[in-house]
């Protein structure tokens, strides 16, 4: 029975998918629920699995390739034995190897029948034709002897008056001056994937479509890192998950988006739509691209479910396991470039929310406290806003009540 794969659905705004990646070609066999191919869409990469066990005859879509949504794309024969045999008139392989190296080797060929030894026919020569010879080779020897005296004196004569030497002229020192040529450089022009193309276009829509204003400040981050030396084991043993640095960060934004509404808002037309709920987007490395899944009504959620639900993206998004539906909305974004080092940076809004978070690396420095100068572990914030919605003055207490929480977390539990 044959059956065709098709393209399904895998948003509600998605008409359209790119052929990512075939994992199997055009008469392999493959089991039921296997993965056949990867599709691409503009928001992240969907594994289509084999609805049956059976041979994949065709493949209509090459990698590459844009398909839509209830598009045939390959089909599937789940009936017959599958194999591929071989023409019954094909010789046997190692037969026709055989012969054709048996043809090819040339045989001993046959030998001339040797004459009669040298020195038989040596006897037969005459005494007197032996003198003649020797006289002979005497006189060519004599001629020889003087041409090679003449040839000498002719050299000696050139080379007692030699010419001055010349001069390299200036454009053979100039060559002589040049550096080997280098190799050839070249270009590689590589097609941009549906997510690449999705996340350029995202891009260029914050930057056109939102005033973007950027505020920082720095947070000692001397308490969670005491807290989480003293309490990291025992939270890890009840819940069975590291207690990270994301689960204060995500309790404090809700909070702090709970205090100043406009962050937690956004434009629609010529009205501003306040959210009562928290959607907020954990940016994450991918195994293609930076990807944003959203967790959901965080505001319900405890230390240990936002960590179990940041690893559970983490792991999936190296796979390129995340579903379309977890990638979007959002009413508010946290994206943590100290991961990967980055000390100070201004994120980008992810439209149409209106505000993103960034964190850095934590690093010791000096710092003045009471008086004194002491060294704490010390992180930069940047808060990116829209500040058609946002202004200045609400951006930098937002900011400021995330520090506050985070530098004292016993408050994120008192709520003051």
């Amino acid at each position: 029975m044959r059956i065709d794969l098709r393209v399904p659905t895998v948003g509600e705004s998605i008409s359209e998918v790119e052929i990512g990646r075939w994992l199997k070609n055009a008469g392999d066999l493959v089991d039921k629920d296997e993965t056949v191919l990867v599709l691409e869409t503009d928001k992240a990469a969907v594994e289509i699995r084999a609805p049956q066990s059976g041979i994949l005859t065709e493949i209509l879509k090459p990698t590459g390739d844009s398909a839509a949504v209830g598009e045939i794309i390959a089909r599937l024969e789940t009936s017959g034995n599958g194999e591929q045999k071989a023409g019954a008139g094909a010789p046997p392989r190692n037969g026709a190897t055989a012969e054709l190296e048996a043809a090819d080797v040339p045989g001993p060929e046959p030998t001339a029948p040797r004459s009669a030894p040298a020195r038989d026919l040596a006897e037969e020569i005459s005494p007197a034709a032996e003198r003649a010879e020797r006289e002979i080779r005497i006189v060519e020897a004599k001629e020889r002897a003087a041409q090679q005296v003449q040839e000498a004196e002719e050299l000696q004569d050139r080379f007692e008056a030699p010419a001055p030497a010349r001069r390299p002229e200036p454009a053979q020192a100039e060559e002589l001056r040049q550096p080997p040529p280098t190799e050839p450089r070249r270009d590689e022009a590589v097609r941009m994937t549906a997510l690449r193309r999705h996340i350029a276009e995202r891009l260029v829509q914050a930057q056109r479509s939102a005033a973007l204003l950027s505020t920082f400040n720095e947070i000692d981050m001397t308490a969670v890192t005491a807290l989480r030396r003293s309490h990291g084991e025992g939270f890890r043993e009840k819940h069975r998950v590291k207690l990270g640095l994301m689960s204060f960060f995500v309790r404090a934004a809700v909070i702090a988006l709970q205090n100043v509404r406009e962050v937690n808002a956004e434009i629609r037309g010529e009205e501003i739509v306040y959210h009562h709920y928290f959607d907020i987007g954990i940016a994450v490395g991918g195994g293609r691209a930076l990807v944003v899944p959203v967790l959901r009504n965080a505001e319900r959620m405890s230390f240990a479910e936002i960590e179990r639900a940041i690893g559970d993206f983490a792991d999936r998004a190296r796979e390129n396991r995340l579903r379309p539906e977890e990638l979007q909305g959002g009413t508010f974004t946290i994206t943590n470039g100290g991961v990967y080092g980055s000390l100070l940076s201004t994120p980008i809004v992810n439209p149409p929310q209106s505000a993103i978070l960034g964190l850095h690396a934590i690093q010791e420095r000096p710092v003045a406290r009471k008086g004194r100068v002491v060294i704490r572990p010390m992180m930069y914030v940047a808060l990116t806003y829209d500040h058609r919605i946002i202004d200045g003055r609400e951006a930098v207490l937002f900011l400021k009540q995330i520090k506050n929480l985070v530098e004292e977390p016993a408050r994120m539990l008192l709520q003051f």
